[in-house]
């Protein structure tokens, strides 16, 4: 079985080429790095925040994650200047594809009551922002493993011309999204869910 890289060249390329109309395969839309981020905010209250975060991050990419500290003061929230907030890890290349396609086939059929992703959750540069609230979604976390819960931020930058190339991309990598009752046009789901009362 090819992995997902060899199929996003072999087979995605010419079917993305022929449904998007482009025939400059440099101009389709592409997972150019896939980003995934940890707070650490609260590890001033629990010290064991900032460690689970980081065997998560680690268990889950194979890579170890890199330090934010915040860049300047935030009295509201009690940050200090150079203070660490967070973990983060970017992957490319194989790695890349490699968790894209696990997360694809293995741990978002794993969500609860998951019906698809949310098409809303593109920005408008075509890049994909998904938040889970517990790590233990993903299958390298064991619930003995998982010693305090937290959320997690995954972003796939695409290099895209719109949010919608990057749901076709995405949909041909094996991603789920959500159907709107009347295809994919949002106001006449509207209208339809107006309609029926």
């Amino acid at each position: 079985m090819p992995s997902l890289k060899e199929k996003y060249q072999q087979e995605i390329v010419p079917s993305l080429m022929e449904e998007l109309g482009i025939k400059n395969r440099m101009a389709l839309p592409k997972i150019q790095k896939v980003i995934l981020n940890v707070g650490i905010g609260a590890s001033k209250i629990n010290p064991k925040v900032a460690e689970s975060a980081r065997e998560t991050l680690k268990s889950i990419t194979g890579q170890a994650p890199a330090i934010r500290r915040a860049r300047k003061a935030i009295s509201g929230f009690k940050i200090r200047e150079g203070e660490e907030v967070g973990l983060t890890v970017t992957l490319r290349g194989a790695k890349m594809y490699e968790f894209a396609e696990k997360l694809a086939n293995v741990t978002l059929p794993r969500l609860r009551d998951f019906r698809g992703l949310d098409p809303e959750s593109f920005d408008q540069a075509g890049n994909l922002s998904l938040g889970f609230k517990e790590q233990i979604i993903f299958p390298e976390i064991t619930t003995q493993k998982a010693e305090v819960i937290h959320g997690l931020e995954v972003t796939f930058v695409i290099n895209s011309h719109s949010a919608k190339h990057s749901q076709k991309l995405l949909e041909k990598l094996g991603f789920p999204f959500k159907k709107s009752l009347e295809g994919s046009n949002p106001s006449a789901s509207l209208r339809a869910k107006e309609k029926n009362g």
